[in-house]
């Protein structure tokens, strides 16, 4: 006899008991044999989805710290090799760290999706429920979502291939075509830039069809100085030498400057002017405050060397007053100096009309 049965006096041992007695005793003998001949397999079902639910969490949380531990480790070593000399040239902490996080973040993500949407499955499955149109639905509702936020799409993906192809990061140059500016955020979605007049650009990466990286590598900076086309281009080429000489011995320049600076010679000529063409290489962003301070001193040894630049004033000639010109004070000839000319004839006074004079 069950054990629920054996705890209430059977109905046909009380002779007047009612029939809603029985009815009770029935049902209950009925649960109660329903349940003795599942209880292992409810058992054996809850055991299972509680495995499959403890091993998800269990791989789900190595995974995060194993990557956790990795980002870690990529921010420590930038952190590293930015404290040594050549540090702030080959690498940016604050992009390393930047892309090292959205890289860790999209892992995360993916990770906890596939662990989590497998369990999720195979809890389903050990429940007796049928996946076919669960998957089927699920597929629809990604295709309409898909579609309907396909930019939203478009932005992520470009992001992330963005991020792991290191195509720019925090600190660069960039000519992104919509925007240029140097980078200060970079996201999955948007990277933002800031522009030389100090406005913030938000660029969608779904945007961004091209890409000018002006801080990877090396970079030119190029100077053209007008002078004379009666200078001496040998004595020209010798003063920029010097200048270059100097530059490159003198902090910061001899970092800044990776290359010597050449003089590539005449980049046209004019009859008022001939143009000479000065290139250096340069450490990445640093072409233009070389380009600056290269004009300052070849503007300062051009006047010491009397070389005259168009716009300049030449060395010696701030105190000479130039010859009075003779022709300045004599009128140019008139065609109305002859009486007899067209124009004299002309401006003549016309005389009065012949007619009767009234006299009182």
């Amino acid at each position: 006899m069950p054990w629920p049965a054996a705890l209430l006096p059977l109905a046909a041992d009380v002779p007047d008991a009612p029939a809603s007695v029985k009815e009770a005793q029935a049902s209950v003998t009925e649960a109660a044999s329903f349940i003795e001949q599942n209880w292992a397999t409810w058992l054996s079902i809850g055991l299972r989805i509680l495995l499959i639910v403890v091993i998800a969490a269990v791989i789900r949380s190595a995974v995060r710290k194993a990557l956790t531990k990795l980002i870690t480790r990529m921010n420590t070593s930038a952190e590293a090799v930015e404290g040594t000399a050549l540090g702030g040239l080959l690498v940016n902490a604050e992009r390393r760290r930047q892309r090292s996080e959205a890289i860790g973040s999209v892992l995360r993500s993916v990770a906890s999706f596939l662990i989590l949407g497998t369990a999720a499955l195979m809890v389903l499955a050990a429940l007796k429920i049928d996946l076919a149109p669960l998957l089927a639905s699920a597929g629809v509702a990604g295709v309409a979502i898909g579609f309907g936020a396909r930019n939203l799409v478009t932005d992520f993906l470009s992001g992330v291939f963005m991020i792991m192809e290191d195509q720019y990061g925090v600190g660069d140059k960039i000519d992104a075509g919509v925007a240029s500016g140097e980078v200060i955020e970079v996201g999955l979605r948007v990277t933002k830039l800031r522009g030389d007049n100090g406005e913030i650009w938000y660029v969608r990466n779904g945007e961004i069809k091209r890409i000018g990286n002006l801080s990877q590598g090396w970079a030119t900076a190029g100077v053209d100085v007008q002078v004379k086309p009666s200078e001496n281009l040998s004595r020209i080429r010798e003063v920029v030498k010097e200048v270059a000489d100097a530059m490159a011995k003198e902090s910061p320049w001899d970092e800044r400057l990776w290359g010597p600076v050449e003089v590539l010679g005449l980049d046209e000529v004019l009859l008022a002017s001939m143009t000479v063409k000065v290139s250096a290489k340069t450490m990445p962003g640093q072409q233009f405050a070389v380009e600056r301070e290269l004009r300052w001193r070849i503007k300062e040894a051009f006047d010491a060397a009397g070389i005259r630049i168009i716009g300049g004033v030449p060395a010696g000639d701030e105190d000479e007053e130039a010859p009075a010109d003779p022709s300045a004070s004599v009128a140019a000839p008139s065609a109305l100096a002859n009486p007899t000319s067209p124009q004299s004839l002309a401006t003549a006074p016309i005389p009065p009309p012949a007619g009767p004079r009234i006299t009182k």
